[in-house]
């Protein structure tokens, strides 16, 4: 998914030994992915790496431009207490997906509420001809998810000729997204008691 690359350089990556007693739980092939101490965590492929952190979380399947698929998330924190039901999820990622919409948009799907009884999850996708890579054809799936004072978008681009292999890759996302944690020892997972 080849895009301008302006993002600025990553920090030295530091990696952390997990707790025996740990308690993350991946299915074979995949890895979780926690970010702020559990405000967004989900599985994403074991082999996919971080790309870019600030400001939006962004994962490739390949290092750019030799990549395929490409994850992005951006999560809001707002203050308890909030009523959302005035905002419905539906109408607001239609709205956000409609705002995006150029010459090189061809098509954008209905919003699809996916039953979750934890958190709001509603996704939709487009279908446009990549700016870069003309004339190659490509999906994103923006998915918004709302709960526990958290808004969360992720997006996830692959190209049309890829979907038979990238569209379970966003299942396992979506079923695993869990937002609105509070994790005390991220080198020890969550509290199972």
């Amino acid at each position: 998914m080849s895009k301008k690359n302006n993002q600025r350089p990553l920090p030295k990556p530091q990696t952390y030994k997990l707790k025996e007693n740990h308690s993350w739980k991946a299915p074979a092939g995949f890895k979780v992915v926690v970010l702020d101490r559990g405000a967004v965590s989900f599985n994403i492929p074991e082999k996919w790496f971080v790309a870019k952190v600030d400001p939006t979380f962004e994962m490739h399947n390949a290092a750019p431009p030799d990549d395929d698929a490409r994850l992005s998330v951006t999560f809001f924190r707002h203050p308890p207490g909030i009523d959302w039901t005035g905002l419905p999820v539906e109408p607001l990622l239609q709205r956000s997906m409609k705002d995006v919409n150029d010459t090189n948009t061809l098509g954008t799907s209905k919003p699809v509420r996916l039953p979750r009884t934890d958190i709001e999850l509603v996704w939709a996708e487009q279908r446009f001809i990549d700016p870069v890579e003309k004339p190659r054809e490509a999906f994103t799936r923006v998915t918004l998810a709302r709960g526990f004072d958290i808004h969360a978008i992720l997006s996830f681009d692959y190209w049309v000729n890829q979907a038979a292999q990238f569209r379970p890759v966003w299942n396992e996302i979506i079923r695993s997204l869990q937002i609105g944690r509070v994790i005390a020892d991220p080198l020890r997972g969550e509290t199972l008691h």
